[in-house]
């Protein structure tokens, strides 16, 4: 405090010595430039009181890395990960993003991964699909899925699209 105390003073002997000779020299306009030193002397305050502050207060660290929020920087994971993490998230807050943004892609997995590793149809075969997949997986990509009542109401829980996730993983 007593650093910054000194810097003040220092920085207040210009505009003293200012106001000296403007009340020696110019006394009609001595209104006027008291005025502006009350403004450069509450400038100067402001600026010891700023300077405290941000001593008593260390600055926060960042949520990201200063690399990755300038422009043109690559991120670790690919944008095409990152939108599908997003509709992951979307899909457990609310139904309607679950069926209409999560569901689709979760389908787009599933059908060629039942053809090519199990030979079962996604839309053909659902008995089948069913079985391979268990209630909960199945119950999402269904081909007859209803889309939901409430666009509002909570989607699926993050464990039980871990388990999804997981039960393709198996596949």
């Amino acid at each position: 405090m007593r650093r910054n105390l000194k810097s003040a003073c220092k920085l207040m002997a210009l505009p003293t010595l200012a106001l000296v000779v403007a009340a020696a020299w110019v006394p009609g306009k001595l209104d006027l430039v008291a005025r502006a030193y009350a403004l450069v002397l509450a400038a100067v305050v402001l600026a010891v009181a700023l300077a405290a502050l941000r001593r008593a207060y260390p600055p926060a660290t960042p949520l990201e890395s200063a690399a990755s929020r300038r422009p043109g920087a690559r991120s670790a994971s690919p944008p095409t990960l990152l939108r599908l993490e997003q509709a992951c998230a979307l899909g457990v807050a609310r139904s309607f993003d679950l069926h209409y943004r999560v569901r689709p892609r979760l389908r787009e997995l599933a059908a060629p991964l039942l053809a090519l590793r199990r030979g079962i149809s996604l839309d053909r075969d659902s008995d089948a699909a069913r079985r391979v997949l268990g209630e909960t997986t199945w119950d999402l990509v269904r081909p007859d899925r209803p889309a939901p009542d409430d666009r509002l109401a909570a989607g699926i829980p993050a464990t039980a699209l871990r388990d999804v996730v997981a039960s393709l993983e198996r596949l």
